[in-house]
């Protein structure tokens, strides 16, 4: 067992941090250099109350491990249930992730949400978390000492070695109302995935708004909509929004976009004649629809290599942003109609 006796030289120590020495951190947190390494390097064979003794001492004198580059794990923490529609978004986010980690030496072990508990058994160097809320993660300063990279969400740059790779919603948001508006829209009915305030759904939410204001559009509630948890809603929001009488639709959110072209078709109305459409990119079937589906599209390569950028650096000892904001695309297609068309049937 490891003797916890603290000796003057903590007490005593008031070096700058890239000073302090491996030596001088086992002698304050009262255990071997050996134990100091292997909890840096995450071994799994250190009790939970002796990492946290050597975490504690860490961050009172500042010391800052640098992590082998040898230990090549990362960890892709990903949510547990499989919610339609966002399930489409977390696929595209983690096929760019095997491709892109892996290139760049990384081995990959995927991880659901619920079982991260097993972190604590694992080793590894980096870890990845999917759409998660940073506040699922405010215990990883005291717990793990290895970079997490958090994408598809915002939150506080600090500690150091936490940060967020996410998409600019309100970029995202102006591109599609801009696009609709441009191609003669003029009453734009929208539906965001999730509930007010979860997730991304308050940013799109105030940023559809936003959009749709500084063109002079309706904007109001009873046209902006939230679907909740999960597609059971789409059908009745989209049938309110039909009687509202818009001339377009846009579904921010996993592959909504499919649902809505069901529900239309069960409503007797056709895309674009009748109702243009935008929604979220599903790479599997989005242009293979009828008509192929208009949609709005994060970077997914860039924000994987944005990720390994992260992580890469922090291992190296350098200081990678804490946060970092990528551009949605557009992909025009059929779905959303011509400004030449003629006006549209009214039924």
């Amino acid at each position: 067992m490891e003797n916890f006796q603290k000796t003057n030289v903590c007490f005593h120590m008031k070096k700058k941090p890239d000073m302090i020495k491996i030596q001088e951190l086992a002698r304050c947190a009262g255990v071997s250099i050996a134990t100091v390494s292997r909890v840096f390097n995450h071994h799994p064979n250190i009790r939970p109350e002796l990492r946290q003794r050597v975490f504690e001492a860490a961050r009172e004198h500042g010391y800052q491990p640098r992590l082998s580059l040898k230990q090549k794990n990362v960890v892709i923490i990903t949510p547990y249930n499989a919610v339609w529609p966002v399930q489409g978004c977390v696929d595209m986010i983690l096929m760019a992730l095997t491709q892109e980690l892996p290139r760049r030496g990384f081995r990959l072990e995927i991880l659901p949400v619920n079982n991260r508990e097993r972190l604590g058994e694992i080793q590894f160097c980096a870890a990845v978390a999917i759409g998660a809320e940073p506040a699922d993660f405010a215990d990883w300063p005291g717990r793990f000492p290895v970079p997490l990279v958090i994408l598809d969400r915002d939150g506080k740059p600090k500690p150091s070695h936490v940060f967020h790779v996410r998409s600019d919603e309100a970029q995202g948001m102006r591109l599609a109302i801009a696009h609709l508006h441009e191609s003669g829209c003029r009453k734009i009915g929208c539906i965001i995935h999730g509930d007010p305030g979860a997730g991304n759904a308050a940013l799109r939410h105030a940023a559809i708004l936003r959009a749709l204001e500084t063109r002079k559009l309706p904007c109001d509630d009873s046209l902006v909509l939230f679907s909740g948890a999960g597609d059971e809603r789409y059908v009745e929001l989209i049938g309110k929004l039909l009687k509202r009488g818009v001339d377009a639709l846009f579904c921010p959110g996993g592959n909504a976009g499919i649902i809505a072209l069901h529900a239309f078709s069960l409503y007797g109305r056709r895309v674009p004649e009748d109702v243009s459409l935008i929604a979220s990119e599903q790479t599997s079937f989005s242009q293979y629809t009828v008509p192929p589906l208009t949609t709005i599209s994060p970077d997914y390569p860039t924000m994987a290599a944005a990720t390994a950028d992260a992580i890469e650096a922090h291992l190296s000892g350098d200081t990678p942003p804490a946060r970092t904001v990528l551009p949605y695309g557009l992909l025009k297609r059929e779905s959303v109609v011509l400004p030449q068309t003629p006006a549209r049937r009214r039924t």
